[in-house]
This record gives C-alpha cells, sequence and structure tokens, in this order.
C-alpha cells in the first residue's frame, strides 16, 4: 500500500471508528432503561448491531468525502461554500440512512409504518440533530488534526509529548530562492497568494512520508522518523516530487505571477527531543542541535549553488555517497564543528 493510499484509508477509518462509537453511544443512552415514544424501541443489543452497521457506512461515505475534499476541493472553494456544501452531503447522507434504518426495522424487527410516519416520529428529530451536530464535530477534530499535524492529536490525547523525550528524525529546511525579489516585484498580496500556492504544491511530499513540521515565511520544515526518512530515500525523493511539481505547474505560475518558483532544501538527521509546549496556545516543538544543523546546511545552499545539499553522514545513511558530489568539510555559520556536506543535484535552476 502507497504511503497516499495509506492516508486516505487512516482518514476513512478514523471516521467509521467515530461513526460507530457516535451510535453506540447513542443507542446505549436510548437502548438501557427508557421507553421511546414512537412506535420503534431502542432494543440495546439490536440497537448495537444497527449502529454498527450504519456507523461503517455512513462513516466510510463521510471519511471519503473528507479525503475528496482535502485532496481537490479544499482551496478552491470560500469556507463558507465549504460548510455548506459539507452540510448539503451530511444531510443528503442522513436522508439515506433514514431510508436504509426504514428497511431495517421494516424487514427484520417486524415493525409496521408508513415511510413518512417512520420519518416524523416522536423524537425523530433530536436523533437528526445529533447526527448533524456529530458530523460537525468529527469534521472540526479532523481540522485540529490537520493544523497540529496528522496524528498528532490522538497522540496528544494519550500524553505521548506531555514530557519531553528522545526521538532520532530526519529534518529539512525549504527556502524559496529570491524571495526579496519576489515580494517587492509582486507586493505583499500577489507574493502571498503564490507562497500559498506553493504550499499547496508542498501537499505532494506526503506521498513520501513527509510530515510538514512548520510554515517559516517563504520556507518550510519537513521532517521524517528516521526509518521513515531513510526507506527507499523518502527525504531526497520528498524535494524531488516537490520540484516536479512546480515545474509541471509552471503555467499557472508564469500566467499569474509572472514566474516562477524555486526552492533549495538542507537535510540532516540525528536525535532530538520532542515535547508539548506553550499554555495559552499548544505546539508540538523540535528541540535539538539536529535541527539549527538542517538550517545551516540549508542556507550554504546559494553560496555554493546547489539546491540540494545533505550532511554526509545523512548521506552515508542513504547509500548515495559514491554517486553525488562529496563538497568536503563545510564550517557552517554559528557552528564551531565543520560538518561534510553532499550535493545531489548539478546547480541551482536560473
Amino acid at each position: 500500500m502507497t504511503i497516499n493510499r495509506a492516508r486516505r484509508w487512516r482518514i476513512i477509518r478514523s471516521f467509521g471508528l467515530g461513526w460507530i462509537a457516535a451510535f453506540l453511544f447513542l443507542s446505549i443512552v436510548r437502548g438501557s432503561g427508557t421507553i421511546e415514544q414512537g412506535s420503534v424501541q431502542f432494543q440495546l443489543l439490536p440497537s448495537l448491531i444497527m449502529s454498527v452497521i450504519l456507523g461503517s457506512i455512513f462513516g466510510g461515505l463521510a471519511g471519503a468525502a473528507q479525503v475528496w475534499i482535502e485532496e481537490r476541493v479544499y482551496r478552491r472553494i470560500p469556507l463558507m461554500r465549504l460548510l455548506a456544501w459539507r452540510l448539503a452531503f451530511a444531510t443528503a447522507s442522513l436522508v439515506a440512512m433514514v431510508l436504509l434504518s426504514y428497511a431495517i426495522v421494516t424487514s427484520f424487527f417486524g415493525v409496521t409504518i408508513g415511510l413518512v410516519e417512520f420519518f416524523v416520529e416522536p423524537g425523530s428529530f433530536a436523533i437528526y440533530f445529533y447526527i448533524l451536530t456529530v458530523d460537525l464535530l468529527i469534521v472540526f477534530l479532523r481540522h485540529i488534526n490537520l493544523l497540529l499535524g496528522d496524528g498528532k492529536l490522538w497522540q496528544l490525547f494519550r500524553g505521548r509529548f506531555y514530557t519531553p523525550r528522545e526521538d532520532e528524525r530526519v529534518f529539512m529546511f525549504l527556502d524559496l530562492e529570491a524571495s526579496t525579489g519576489h515580494a517587492e516585484e509582486l507586493g505583499h498580496i500577489a507574493y502571498s497568494r503564490m507562497i500559498q500556492d506553493c504550499f499547496d504544491d508542498l501537499g505532494v511530499v506526503a506521498d513520501h512520508g513527509a510530515e510538514i513540521y512548520q510554515y517559516l515565511g517563504d520556507g518550510a520544515v519537513l521532517t521524517w522518523a528516521m526509518p521513515d526518512g531513510l526507506r527507499s530515500r523518502n527525504c531526497i525523493k520528498a524535494f524531488e516530487r516537490f520540484r516536479e511539481r512546480l515545474d509541471a505547474r509552471g503555467p499557472h505560475y508564469l500566467s499569474t505571477y509572472r514566474r516562477q518558483p524555486h526552492f533549495t532544501a538542507g537535510v540532516h538527521a540525528g536525535k532530538v527531543v520532542v515535547t508539548e509546549v506553550g499554555r495559552h496556545k499548544k505546539e508540538i516543538a523540535y528541540h535539538g542541535d539536529t535541527i539549527n544543523t538542517a538550517a545551516r546546511i540549508q542556507g550554504q545552499c546559494r553560496e555554493m549553488g546547489y539546491p540540494l545539499l545533505i550532511s554526509r553522514p545523512l548521506a552515508e545513511a542513504l547509500g548515495v555517497s559514491t554517486t553525488a558530489r562529496d563538497l568536503g568539510e563545510i564550517n557552517l555559520r554559528g557552528k564551531e564543528a565543520s560538518i561534510g556536506l553532499v550535493a545531489l543535484d548539478s546547480g541551482i535552476t536560473p
């Protein structure tokens, strides 16, 4: 399974589990020790079975819709229209779920009732309100997860980052070439829109297991767990994929901004400390010399004329040291000890 397919499956699975949990909660609350006013009684065991069935169906559809929104729609329409579309989808799914529920209770539970009567039975609208609220809540949690970084929300709930802990990771610092000139010529609004487009295109690095740790003005920081970054040379392929994406979208950038953006990157790997920081604004932060070194390596790209520089220890771990150009020991700004650098490209694009 590819990384992108695995990501889609995680989204669909999380929505499915969320909806199963929501329906199980509703079944337990209304099916244990309560008497319904309508003709359909919430008997606990049958309700639990229906919860799993309906939760899987509704959650799978909601998850698939979320995947489609994130990959194809999210930046193309305003937020209000996006919310309206999501509400329309939830309403249509609710109608479909009512029809499915009607088929189930009339076929398997011996209930004789008309469809319209079933739809407007006492207590039904409270359930409809509950379902729409749960849909909004799950989407809201998904957006929080996107803000924190995919998978980080659950790790925060578990308290994984509450105390500092050591981790081995690969870090890549990306920076836009000639950013000052772009900003001066385009103006801050058009320049900001170009950066937005670039960061949208940066999403392709997820196919190579990259986590976007931070956006830093006109640059970004990517990170991988050490095994993921080294596997199949993901940390190198992610940069290549990003450059290919920008080149493929060249006509858009040239027609919209009259220029083609290019990025440089510095990559290093090693031990860091990861922890939760902040009281009023929470953030998962990485600390350590590995991050500082990766940033300093990126700073050498323009000076040395290469778009991609990596540390020699990382090059050896990736197995590219024999095919890349070794630039020798370099004294990085602000660091006492020198470090070996390796270039993996012929030169910066003019």
